[in-house]
């Protein structure tokens, strides 16, 4: 172990998940534990450019593990993507001595953490928390477990009013470049059709799959769809089927951010706490300028440039299965 660090910087970045407060409090306790010192920075990025610093104890922590949402508020900065705002960021991590960085956030986290730190060469370590799925370097990340489950609860919900009436629902998910809520969220719940950006679709497909249902008597049908995917989102896949299909009881429901909040499922709670607590141990061991994530079981740990290179891929077999099992 290195006893180079004896400050410690914490922040969240970019949009909320459920589980980031786990992982703050296991990177809070793990760190304390091991007499360093630490600080929260509030409102990610813009924060630390603002000074919004302040030391974090034990205490500040307790009872926070199955709250929603982020104790450190979060924000995206457009101020930290110019170089005079990196440098009042890196100005401000200087008058507190503060000696590494442990970011929790997504994709554009880690796209400003590369930056910033070949810059200015702090040692930093990544905590993959997004409700996306979207990062390489780990197998899932804090929140997409709750996320998912919640849209699941949602579209069961949404089903029972579509079995009373015969209707269609269209159901959008929050996944702007990424499917896998969609995808695990659809699966889960019988949906008839699931629509993601990974996978090319024409909507003459998915109209042709509805008009043969409805010649073969089924009357409920519950399309998944997220919220940018490669026919345009749920509103377009909406219009669509109402401009083919006028008489067909059609609705359209859009999620939103009741994914991103709640309490986090048990999973996310685990992993975060896992991947805090590693945080923590891989700066004292060295590591740095690397997200930690979990594949296969075991934590593993990714350079910056690597996560961001490149989204995770959806396999050939899960496309192959939507497609079998919403038939």
């Amino acid at each position: 172990m290195t006893n180079n660090i004896k400050k410690l910087g914490l922040l969240t970045s970019g949009g909320d998940s459920p589980g980031m407060n786990a992982a703050i409090r296991a990177v809070v306790r793990t760190a304390i534990y091991n007499d360093l010192q630490v600080f929260g920075i509030y409102r990610g990025y813009q924060g630390m450019i603002e000074g919004e610093i302040t030391p974090m104890q034990t205490t500040d922590v307790a009872n926070i593990m199955q709250r929603g949402g982020t104790i450190l508020k979060t924000a995206r900065s457009k101020d930290f993507m110019t170089d005079e705002g990196m440098k009042k960021a890196y100005e401000q991590v200087r008058q507190h001595s503060i000696d590494a960085l442990v970011l929790i956030g997504g994709d554009g986290t880690f796209r400003g953490a590369n930056k910033f730190f070949e810059r200015y060469n702090i040692p930093a370590v990544g905590i993959p928390g997004t409700i996306d799925k979207d990062l390489l370097g780990t197998d899932t990340t804090i929140g997409f477990d709750t996320a998912a489950n919640t849209a699941v609860e949602a579209i069961d919900k949404i089903r029972d009013t579509a079995e009373a009436h015969d209707r269609l629902f269209v159901v959008e998910v929050m996944g702007r470049d990424a499917g896998f809520i969609a995808l695990h969220s659809g699966l889960a719940s019988g949906a008839e059709d699931i629509l993601i950006p990974e996978q090319k679709r024409d909507i003459e497909d998915v109209l042709c799959r509805i008009d043969k249902d409805e010649r073969r008597k089924k009357h409920v049908h519950i399309i998944v769809v997220s919220e940018h995917d490669e026919l345009g989102g749920g509103q377009k896949v909406f219009d669509s089927i109402k401009t083919r299909f006028p008489d067909l009881d059609t609705r359209l429901c859009i999620l939103g951010h009741i994914q991103r909040g709640g309490s986090p499922s048990c999973a996310d709670r685990v992993l975060a706490g896992r991947l805090g607590y590693g945080a923590v141990m891989a700066l004292l061991q060295g590591k740095t300028q690397v997200m930690l994530g979990m594949i296969n079981g075991a934590i593993a740990y990714t350079p910056f440039s690597n996560v961001i290179k490149s989204e995770p891929p959806i396999s050939d077999d899960m496309l192959q299965m939507i497609r079998v099992l919403s038939s």
